[in-house]
C-alpha cells in the first residue's frame, strides 16, 4: 500500500472491492493465482474518488435527481448524466492524490503505456458483472494523459448506459464509487475472451473461446468476427474460423488505431488448438479459485498467456446441488436431468427463500432450488426403461416442449446413466392399478368436504401454537397437507376427468375428424372453483356498477393502505353494499394471488385493491347478470355440441356402440373435470393458515429486535425461521444478501429442462404445419379468434376491453377473473392440463399457450389471430 489513495494491484485481493472496486479486487485475486500472470499495476482507489467528488458539493442534488428518473426516460437520462459527467471531469484531481499517482508510475516507469481502466464496486459481482458500462482507455502514455483519463474513468460512472443498467438493477448510484485501475500495456499477438462455461447453452464443461489478431478493442468493438474454438475434456472439438480483414493496434505516441490486418493472418487460425486447450486449463483454475464460471479477456503474447480481466459470467441459469448417485460408489459427478416445476405450475418467476422451501416441505415429491425456482430430478425415471415412456408420455401430454428436451438429452445416448428393469416377476412398487372409480358426483362432493374438514381442523389447532412449538406443529400439518393431496380417491378423480378427455378428443378425431371436441363438451362444466372464482367477481361488479360514487372512488383513489380500504369505501353512498361484496368474495377466494405457490406473495385477502382494475373492467364491459349468462351460454354450448356429436356418430357403421361410449364419457369428463381446479385451492387456503401464523412468529422477532421488518422473514428458509425463534438470533447480513440474490434472480429466464452441466435445454415443437411468420405453441382450447393483443404483465395493470386477447407469461389460477372479459389467451408458458388452459376451456376461449418469447414479439395493441384449435397464433399487418 502506497497510502490511503494509490494501492498496488498484486497488494490487493477479493475481499477488497470497496477500495479497489469488482475489477481491481479480481486483478488482485487473479494475481495470487499460480501460473496467472496478469500485468503489473496499480489501483486508484474509492477514497480518491470521494474526495474529488466532494469538491463539488452540487453533485449531490444532480445525482439525486438522477436516482428518481424512469430508466425508460433515456432522454433525460441522457441529459443529467452528461452534465455529472462534465463536472467530474472538471474537477482538479488534489496534490497529493496526483502526486501519489504520478509516484505510483515512476515505479512501473513514467514514460510506459498504460491501460486506464475503471473498476466500480459494483462491477464484476456476482449477480451483475456490469460488462461494458464502465470506460477503459488503452495505450495512455505520460503522467499528464493518465491523470487525466483517471478523471475520465471517475466520469464514467455516469454514462447513461451505467446509469440505466444500475437503476434497472436497483442499485443506487449513491451507494456505488470508482476505483480506477493503471495497468501496464502489453502488445499482443493475439487477445480475445474465454467463457469458462458456454454463454449460449450454459454447458460448464465446455468453454469457448473469441479470438483475433491485435488488441481485444477489435472483438469487443465488433469491428471484427472472432475465430471461435469450442473445447471440451481438453480437446477442440469445434473451431469457426474468420478471416480477420481489420484489426486494432497501438501507437507509439499513444492511443490506438484500426488498422488492415496482415494479409498472411487473414489466413491462418489466432489460436493453434494446443494454445486453444491451454488457456482453457489456464481458465479453470481461474473458475475454481473464484467459485464460478468465469468470463475471461486474455492476451497472448510470446506464447504466453496474460490474463488481463476475469468476471463472473452472470447471465448463467445456477445449477442445483447434487443429490445421492443413482448407482453407489459413482459419487456427486453422476449426471442428472432436472424438470422445472414452476412451468407445471403457471409460475416462473424466482421464489424467495421461505416460499420455496415451504413447497419443497408440501411437495409430494423432492424438489431442488435453483435460481429461485424449484426443479424435479427426473434422471431416475429416465434411466430406467420401465418407467421412462411413461414420463415422456406424460410430459408430452402437459408440454411438448419439455418432452422434446428430454428426448433431445436421451438422444446423445450416454449422459443418462442406464439402469436395468425390474426383475422379471417383481410386483411394482405401487401394488396393482386401482379399480376405476363410478362416474358420481357424489365422489367429487365428497372429496370437497373432506378437504374442507382438514382445512377447518388445521386453522383450529393452530390457534393456540407458538415459538418452537408452532413449527413441530406446522411438521405435523405437512404431513397431513402431503396426506389430503396423494388421497388415493383425489387422485383417480383427477385423471378420470384427464383420460375422459383424452378419449374423446382420440375418439371424435378418429370418427368424427373433429379436433379437441372436448374443449366444447367441457363448457360450463360443474365443480369448477377457479371459473366460479371469476364468474364471482362479475357478480361484485354488479352490486357496484349502479353505485356512481363508489365507481369513481375506485377509478380515482389512490390506495396507500389496504387495510383502510374497505372501511372507506363504506362511507359512499352505496358503499356498504359494495364492501359486503368485496369482503364476502374475499372470504372465499381471499387466499389466492399472483404466483400463489410461493407463501410470501401478497394474498388478495392481504392486498384486496389488486382486484380494483377487474372490477372496474368488468363494471365498464358488461351488463348486469353477466355471470349467470356466460355460465348458460356455456351450458348451452356444451349441450349443442353433445346433441351434435351423437348424431353423427349414430350415422356411422356401429355408430350406436361408438355413440353410446362417448355418451359415457361425456358424461364422465363433465363430472370430473372441474374437480381438477380443487386441490388447488386447497393448497393455498392451507397456505393462507401458515403464512398467518408465521407472520405473527415475525412481529415477535421484530419486538425483540431479532428481525427490522417482519417480511424479511420471506428471506430465510422454514428451518432457518425455526431456529431464529428458537434462539431469538439471527445474522443480520443473510438477510441483505438474500435480497441481493432475489433481486438478481429476475434478470435469469428458468428454463423447462436443466442438466447438471448446467445445459438449459427449452425444446421445439418441430411442426411443418405452421404458417411462415406465425408463432408456434400448443393449441389447449379450440377455436380461432382476431383482436387486440394486450400484453400484460402485472394482473393489476390490466386495462381490458370486450374483445381483447390477453398476451401474458403465464396464468395461474389467479388470473381468472380476467378470463370472462377476454376473447383469446397468449401465454408463454403452459400445457394441455395446467390451470390457463383448463379454465380457457371452461369459458370456452380459444387459448395458445407455450408461445416462446410471445410478450416480446408481439406488441401491445397489435391485431393478432389466435388458432386454438391448431396451435399457433399470427401478427396481422
Amino acid at each position: 500500500m502506497t497510502g490511503p489513495y494509490v494501492v498496488e494491484l498484486r497488494e490487493t485481493d477479493e475481499t477488497q472491492g470497496a477500495v479497489v472496486g469488482g475489477k481491481g479486487a479480481h486483478l488482485g485475486g487473479l494475481s495470487r493465482i499460480e501460473g496467472v500472470h496478469v500485468p503489473d499495476g496499480v489501483c486508484v482507489t474509492t477514497d480518491a474518488f470521494r474526495r474529488v467528488m466532494a469538491q463539488a458539493p452540487a453533485l449531490d442534488d444532480r445525482i439525486e435527481e438522477l436516482s428518481r428518473v424512469n430508466p425508460d426516460d433515456r432522454e433525460t437520462i441522457r441529459t443529467l448524466s452528461a452534465r455529472i459527467r462534465r463536472t467530474v471531469e472538471e474537477i482538479a484531481i488534489p496534490g497529493d492524490i496526483a502526486a501519489a499517482i504520478t509516484g505510483a508510475l515512476a515505479r512501473l516507469g513514467e514514460e510506459a503505456a498504460y491501460a486506464v481502466r475503471s473498476s466500480a464496486t459494483a462491477e464484476d459481482l456476482p449477480t451483475a458483472s456490469f460488462a461494458g458500462q464502465q470506460d477503459t482507455y488503452l495505450n495512455v502514455v505520460g503522467p499528464p494523459e493518465v491523470l487525466r483519463h483517471i478523471s475520465r474513468c471517475w466520469a464514467s460512472l455516469f454514462t447513461e448506459r451505467a446509469v440505466v443498467y444500475r437503476q434497472r438493477n436497483g442499485i443506487d448510484h449513491r451507494a456505488v464509487h470508482m476505483a480506477v485501475v493503471v495497468q501496464q500495456m502489453v502488445l499482443p499477438h493475439a487477445a480475445g475472451v474465454l467463457f469458462t462455461a458456454d454463454p449460449v447453452t450454459g454447458d460448464r464443461k465446455t468453454a469457448t473461446i473469441d479470438a483475433g489478431f491485435g488488441l481485444g478493442e477489435a472483438l469487443v468493438s465488433g469491428l471484427v468476427n472472432p475465430d471461435v474454438f469450442t473445447v471440451r475434456d481438453s480437446e477442440v472439438v469445434a473451431r469457426a474460423l474468420a478471416a480477420e480483414q481489420r484489426a486494432v493496434h497501438t501507437l507509439p505516441a499513444g492511443g490506438t488505431r484500426e488498422m488492415a490486418a496482415d494479409a498472411q493472418q487473414q489466413e491462418q487460425p489466432t489460436l493453434t488448438d494446443e494454445q486453444a486447450v491451454r488457456l482453457v486449463r489456464l481458465g479453470r483454475r481461474i473458475e475454481a479459485h473464484f467459485g464460478r464460471p468465469q468470463d475471461i479477456e486474455w492476451c497472448l503474447v510470446d506464447d504466453g498467456f496474460r490474463i488481463v480481466q476475469s468476471r463472473p459470467i452472470t447471465t448463467l441459469f445456477p445449477i442445483p446441488a447434487p443429490a445421492p448417485a443413482l448407482v453407489p460408489g459413482t459419487g456427486d459427478e453422476e449426471n442428472r436431468v432436472y424438470v422445472s416445476v414452476g412451468h407445471g405450475q403457471m409460475m416462473t418467476d424466482p421464489m424467495k427463500p421461505l416460499g420455496y422451501s415451504m413447497w419443497q416441505l408440501t411437495a409430494l415429491v423432492p424438489m431442488h432450488e435453483a435460481g429461485g425456482r424449484l426443479f424435479v430430478d427426473v434422471t431416475p425415471r429416465l434411466a430406467s426403461p420401465a418407467t421412462r415412456d411413461g414420463l415422456l408420455d406424460a410430459m408430452g401430454k402437459g408440454d411438448p416442449l419439455i418432452r422434446d428436451a428430454l428426448e433431445t438429452v436421451l438422444d446423445r445416448g450416454d449422459f443418462v446413466p442406464s439402469l436395468p428393469d425390474m426383475a422379471p416377476g417383481r410386483p411394482p412398487s405401487a401394488g396393482a392399478p386401482p379399480v376405476p372409480i363410478a362416474t358420481d358426483p357424489a365422489v367429487v362432493t365428497e372429496l370437497i368436504e373432506r378437504s374442507r374438514a382438514s382445512i377447518a381442523t388445521l386453522e383450529r389447532d393452530i390457534r393456540t401454537k407458538t415459538g418452537p412449538a408452532l413449527f413441530d406443529f406446522l411438521l405435523e400439518a405437512f404431513e397431513e397437507h402431503k396426506r389430503v393431496l396423494s388421497d388415493p380417491l383425489s387422485m383417480q378423480a383427477i385423471m378420470a376427468g384427464m383420460e375422459a378427455t383424452w378419449w374423446l378428443n382420440d375418439k371424435l378425431g378418429e370418427w368424427l375428424g373433429e379436433k379437441n371436441a372436448a374443449d366444447t363438451l367441457t363448457l360450463s362444466a360443474p365443480g369448477n372453483i377457479t371459473s366460479e372464482m371469476g364468474r364471482e367477481l362479475l357478480d361484485v361488479a354488479d352490486v357496484i356498477r349502479p353505485h356512481g360514487e363508489v365507481v369513481a372512488f375506485l377509478r380515482d383513489a389512490e390506495y396507500t393502505d389496504d387495510t383502510a380500504f374497505l372501511d372507506d369505501l363504506a362511507k359512499l353512498p352505496g358503499g356498504t353494499g359494495a364492501r359486503d361484496a368485496i369482503a364476502a368474495y374475499l372470504d372465499r377466494y381471499g387466499m389466492r394471488c399472483v404466483g400463489e405457490i410461493d407463501i410470501t406473495r401478497p394474498r388478495w385477502r392481504e392486498r384486496p385493491t389488486t382486484l380494483v382494475p377487474v372490477i372496474l373492467d368488468h363494471v365498464r364491459n358488461f351488463a348486469p347478470g353477466a355471470a349467470e349468462r356466460h355460465f348458460e351460454q356455456g351450458l348451452e354450448k356444451a349441450r349443442q355440441k353433445e346433441q351434435d356429436v351423437l348424431s353423427r356418430l349414430r350415422a356411422l357403421p356401429d355408430g350406436d356402440r361408438k355413440a353410446d361410449e362417448t355418451n359415457r364419457m361425456i358424461d364422465r369428463v363433465r363430472t370430473f373435470i372441474g374437480y381438477r381446479e380443487y386441490p388447488k385451492y386447497g393448497i393455498v387456503s392451507r397456505y393462507l393458515v401458515y403464512k398467518q401464523a408465521l407472520l405473527a412468529e415475525a412481529e415477535r422477532l421484530v419486538r425483540a429486535g431479532v428481525l427490522p421488518e417482519k417480511e424479511d422473514v420471506f428471506y430465510l428458509t422454514f428451518q432457518e425461521l425455526h431456529d431464529a425463534v428458537r434462539s431469538n438470533r439471527l445474522d443480520d447480513r443473510i438477510i441483505q444478501q438474500r435480497k441481493d440474490a432475489f433481486r438478481s434472480y429476475h434478470a435469469l429466464t428458468p428454463p423447462r429442462v436443466l442438466t447438471s452441466d448446467g445445459e438449459a435445454l427449452t425444446g421445439a415443437y418441430r411442426r411443418d404445419d405452421v404458417p411462415s411468420g406465425a408463432l408456434t405453441g400448443l393449441p389447449v382450447s379450440a377455436g380461432t379468434v382476431e383482436g387486440r393483443a394486450r400484453v400484460i404483465l402485472d394482473m393489476a395493470q390490466a386495462d381490458l376491453e370486450a374483445g381483447d386477447i390477453l398476451v401474458t407469461t403465464f396464468t395461474d389460477p389467479s388470473w381468472s377473473p380476467l378470463f370472462v372479459g377476454i376473447a383469446g389467451l397468449v401465454t408463454e408458458v403452459g400445457g394441455l392440463m395446467t390451470h390457463g388452459a383448463v379454465i380457457a376451456r371452461e369459458y370456452g376461449l380459444p387459448a395458445v399457450v407455450g408461445v416462446e418469447q410471445a410478450t416480446r414479439l408481439i406488441r401491445d395493441g397489435q391485431r393478432i389471430r389466435v388458432h386454438g384449435t391448431d396451435g399457433y397464433v399470427e401478427i396481422l399487418p
